[in-house]
């Protein structure tokens, strides 16, 4: 993993202190070296921070072909490299470097930007092609590497982060109608700030000095419910699947330094260090983050599964005092703004990772995205696939759903009254949960709002937006109602959230590479043509998983319900230092100076805390808005947002 930036100039010439600048806001990314490429007219320029993980001494980027026609610059890896180096050597490529990243070099000479279907792994990169004057900026299929670019004067900017776009020049604003949206539904090509714009999953830009465009590589594809199912045995089901996640697991091994696993006590990581355990040389060690409050510390059963894989067992301790001394820096490092402080406890786990001499982790990322891991795809399951049960039967689950989930309150499932609009009815027939869920959200995120700020967006039909991002009639007409609402997630929370702020941004501020073998297309593939009832059975998320895995895993973590990783909420502790930091920071001189927020509104939320009659569910409820109101308090002082 490491940090690219790109320059492209339609006339004037690019000075190299903007390169430099470019590559010094991206130091954290890759600490190990710092290399940049620059055209002889000076209206081309690569950069490229390095963090060392394959290839220690020669894969110093950016990499040019045999005649130096063809350049590039790599973040990420390329899994199963060596075959395909091997093959692309038998057709007379020459190598320059042993590392992983130069395949995609070479196999852009042979196919051009149709060489993203032969990459296997998490990646972004940026090649610039000197014969046909033109440059590409691929990003792998569900977004796990980042890559923005925004155009400013007469020049096109990349970069693996917003802060380097920002340091090489490019200006920083908000996006009213990102924030107005919550940041997360929007378009996977949309960000926070006006004129930065993503790569999105799946898809690479094409520009010359004429003008760039987008195009798509590969999409999630659900089959159609009228699709007869392929001719398969449940067994035959878990089987398969077994094979192809431990082949994911077992290829994201493979490094030049020592490759550890974050653990959890959910199903996800367990089977991660499950199946890494029996092709790893020695103990795999595993890092464990720990809290205090029953309901969100699981380090008993991690440590438990630690032992059962034969791992090495490493705690990390996490108080509120850790998140409040923490958040600034982790938000900043995000630029996206935070709904528990679970991304600060993860940036800290980071640290502890680094700070240990490990570069590499396995996560568990990404497998409620496609194993409809999350609450609110079992409620869907309830609402629009139980016909003929009995509906008495039906509320009883769903209210079992509701007591079993009060962690996740106004989080992971429904909490009051929310607007999705009537687009969404009208074209799917439903409305998932999750959006129900945003729904609901928005409107206490709005309610912390100027109401002239409010009152300049609220005809904005956010999810239609959404809607019109998205081929509709390819996609999601006819799927399953989970599967839609599956796609729909891979398509906003899954890049917006879940791989940032709890993956890349994290993990990399602190020179971190996190691997994710629930993410890789293989596994995806799979997954997306296995029935809905392999997934839910019953009241059971991720059945094919538990089955899958179960020689690998502890008995309490296969019978154990999905339980969403979060810290304790600000709001439930007065008296500890994160809440005391809420309090300062929203009250004080930086929480007047957002220039979308109200304190006014926010200062009463802050005191209607202090009503003995609210229960815990409702604090925890508060805690969100609160917690993003204080994100973009951080975020518009540290990365220095225009007014």
């Amino acid at each position: 993993m490491c940090g690219i930036t790109g320059i492209l100039s339609r006339r004037s010439a690019i000075a190299p202190d903007t390169v430099q600048a470019g590559m010094a806001a991206l130091h954290h990314r890759g600490p190990d070296g710092r290399q940049h490429w620059l055209a002889s007219d000076r209206q081309v320029a690569l950069g490229h921070t390095r963090l060392s993980i394959i290839d220690l001494t020669t894969g110093e980027q950016p990499i040019s072909n045999e005649d130096r026609s063809i350049h590039i610059v790599v973040n990420g890896e390329f899994y199963d490299f060596e075959r395909t180096r091997g093959e692309l050597e038998a057709r007379g490529h020459r190598f320059r470097t042993k590392s992983d990243s130069e395949i995609a070099l070479h196999l852009y000479e042979d196919y051009g930007p149709e060489c993203l279907h032969q990459l296997r792994g998490e990646y972004a990169f940026l090649i610039w092609d000197e014969r046909n004057q033109r440059l590409i900026a691929g990003r792998d299929r569900f977004g796990v590497k980042p890559l923005f670019f925004a155009e400013h004067g007469d020049a096109l900017y990349f970069a693996s982060e917003v802060k380097a776009l920002f340091a090489m020049g490019v200006p920083a604003r908000w996006s009213d109608e990102a924030i107005y949206a919550g940041g997360f539904i929007i378009p996977s090509e949309r960000t926070l700030f006006k004129g930065v714009q993503a790569v999105p999953p799946g898809h690479f830009l094409r520009a010359t000095r004429e003008g760039h465009r987008l195009q798509q590589y590969w999409d999630v594809d659900y089959p159609r419910d009228d699709a007869p199912p392929p001719p398969r045995s449940e067994a035959e089901w878990v089987d398969d699947f077994r094979e192809v996640l431990e082949q994911s697991v077992k290829t994201r091994l493979r490094a030049d330094v020592p490759v550890g696993c974050y653990l959890s006590g959910g199903i996800d990581s367990c089977a991660v260090l499950g199946l890494a355990s029996l092709h790893h040389a020695g103990p795999v060690r595993a890092y464990t983050l720990t809290f205090d409050g029953a309901q969100y510390d699981e380090s008993v059963i991690a440590e438990e599964m630690a032992r059962h894989a034969g791992a090495t067992y490493q705690p990390i301790a996490m108080k509120q005092a850790d998140l409040a001394d923490n958040f600034r820096a982790a938000v900043i490092q995000s630029e996206l703004p935070f709904v528990n402080g679970h991304t600060v406890a993860k940036f800290m786990l980071s640290r502890a990772v680094r700070d240990s001499g490990y570069k590499v982790v396995l996560t568990g990322e990404g497998s409620d995205e496609i194993l409809a891991g999350y609450p609110h795809f079992r409620r869907d399951m309830l609402l629009y696939h139980t016909s003929g049960q009995d509906a008495s039967e039906v509320a009883r689950l769903l209210q079992q759903l509701v007591d079993n989930n009060q962690v996740s309150r106004g989080l992971l499932m429904p909490e009051g009254q929310g607007d999705v609009g009537a687009t969404c009815q009208s074209l799917l027939g439903f409305v998932p949960s999750w959006l129900e869920g945003m729904g609901g959200s928005a409107v206490r995120q709005h309610a912390m709002m100027k109401d002239e700020f409010v009152r300049a967006h609220e005809g904005a039909d956010i999810i239609g937006t959404l809607l019109a991002s998205i081929d509709v009639e390819r996609r999601l007409k006819g799927r399953n109602a989970v599967h839609a609402a599956l796609y729909l997630w891979a398509k906003t929370i899954l890049p917006h959230y879940i791989l940032s702020n709890l993956g890349d941004r994290m993990e990399m501020g602190h020179s971190i590479e996190g691997r994710v073998p629930f993410m890789d297309h293989n596994v995806a593939e799979y997954l997306h043509q296995t029935p809905v009832s392999m997934k839910i059975r019953g009241m059971t998320e991720k059945y094919i998983l538990r089955e899958a895995v179960k020689d690998v895993i502890t008995p309490t973590v296969y019978h154990r319900q999905k339980h969403p990783f979060l810290s304790p909420p600000a709001t439930l502790h007065p008296e500890e230092p994160l809440h005391a930091l809420m309090q300062d920071t929203l009250r004080g001189k930086a929480g007047g100076e957002v220039p979308f927020l109200d304190q006014k509104k926010i200062v009463a939320a802050l005191d209607s805390l202090n009503d003995p009659a609210l229960d815990a569910g409702q604090r925890t409820v508060m805690d969100q808005p609160l917690t993003l109101a204080l994100s973009f308090v951080f975020m518009h002082e540290g990365l220095g947002i225009a007014n």
